[in-house]
């Protein structure tokens, strides 16, 4: 368990504004370990197969996409889910491409969930005051509907222990994950904090 991992894209929005090292901290400070982390510009291809993935991805967006919308009272753009998919697919390339991102991969007990907590949801409008999203952005999914555009929520997250498995394999070559020891594990993992007095 100590050693689940989870991928963490800091996205093109969240690199502009200079929220690299506030983002970092944030998962630092809940005692995680950075085992991998580059920049890069994507391409729309690479873009593409990150989301793509899971097959079931463009059907399930799809399928929430649209009860999302009815859930609001508002009307779907379609009712048929691969055809909104293929929308935010576009969008979503068309974003992830604007400039460099910066992948990570983060190590330790439950990191999937941890991350996902510390992230928020994916609207940074609803997202929880003290997540990353609800408290560095502003953006809606209405605004980034209006502006047909992605939503700019500032970070990807891996939704699960499979899905950021295949993730870490899609960003990272093997080699590029380094295994080393922090002192901080004795405290956070160690039964009885043998050690820490002389």
């Amino acid at each position: 368990m100590q050693k689940e991992r989870t991928l963490v894209l800091i996205k093109p929005d969240g690199v502009q504004r200079a929220l690299i090292g506030e983002i970092v901290q944030r998962f630092e400070k809940v005692g995680l370990k950075l085992v991998a982390m580059k920049m890069m510009v994507a391409d729309a291809k690479h873009v593409e197969e990150h989301y793509t993935l899971d097959p079931e991805w463009r059907r399930i967006t799809g399928e929430k996409t649209i009860k999302s919308y009815k859930e609001k009272g508002l009307p779907p753009p379609s009712e048929d889910p691969l055809e909104i998919t293929a929308v935010i697919l576009k969008n979503l390339m068309k974003y992830m491409t604007a400039g460099p991102v910066v992948a990570m991969v983060w190590e330790g007990a439950h990191a999937v969930k941890i991350v996902r907590k510390l992230v928020g949801g994916t609207e940074p409008l609803t997202s929880d005051v003290g997540t990353i999203r609800g408290d560095y952005v502003l953006d809606s999914y209405q605004l980034s509907d209006t502006g047909k555009r992605s939503v700019r929520n500032l970070v990807h997250a891996s939704g699960s222990v499979p899905e950021a498995e295949n993730e870490i394999k899609h960003w990272f070559d093997k080699k590029d994950l380094i295994d080393y020891h922090l002192v901080q594990e004795q405290i956070l993992y160690d039964v009885n904090l043998d050690g820490v007095l002389e």
